[in-house]
């Protein structure tokens, strides 16, 4: 999975302990709508790869392992937002990500044939730093983000967006520069 490989997540019994045990985290980590973000970022520590100092992710928030994850400084989430992390997602400092974004490094081979072998297999999405994302995006597998870039609310980010970018609709497209 890590490697980027093609893999069968059911019956393996690894992948099936993470599963039990990133649910179990969600439903602790969802329960805190009246904590403090201290006690929130504790919890986050306990199941990310990193957490920068003063992130925030507001719950309800979901994931698929979780240890694949490593945000930031300052690091904001709205709520509702998702990360399918089976392979690393990065999140760089003082990103701001809007209400139900979905950051999505798990994909489906394209012909069918393959597809109903249950395979499946991941590509690393980063975020740089400094990045805001609207509401509603969707950012795609073995996509990266630039360091200061601009996601437009309900963007589909199907390819690279580079530093200091605006990009917008779906798919997201680079918006011109203004003069």
């Amino acid at each position: 999975m890590l490697a980027g490989e093609l893999y069968n997540p059911a019956g393996n019994a690894e992948l099936a302990a993470d599963e039990a045990a990133a649910k179990a985290w969600m439903a602790r980590y969802n329960a805190t709508m009246n904590a403090t973000n201290a006690e929130r970022h504790a919890l986050l520590t306990e199941q990310f790869a990193r957490v920068g100092k003063d992130a925030v992710i507001r719950p309800p928030f979901f994931i698929d392992y979780g240890y694949n994850i490593s945000v930031g400084d300052g690091v904001f989430m709205n709520f509702n937002c998702v990360i399918l992390d089976i392979m690393p997602v990065t999140i760089g400092d003082r990103t701001q990500i809007g209400p139900a974004v979905q950051i999505l490094a798990a994909d489906h081979p394209r012909d069918a044939a393959t597809r109903r072998t249950m395979l499946e297999f991941g590509r690393p999405v980063s975020i740089g730093s400094d990045v805001w994302i609207g509401g509603g995006a969707i950012i795609l597998p073995g996509v990266t983000i630039g360091n200061g870039a601009l996601i437009g609310a309900g963007a589909v980010v199907t390819r690279d967006v580079p530093e200091r970018a605006t990009v917008v609709g779906n798919p997201a497209r680079p918006v011109p520069a203004r003069g």
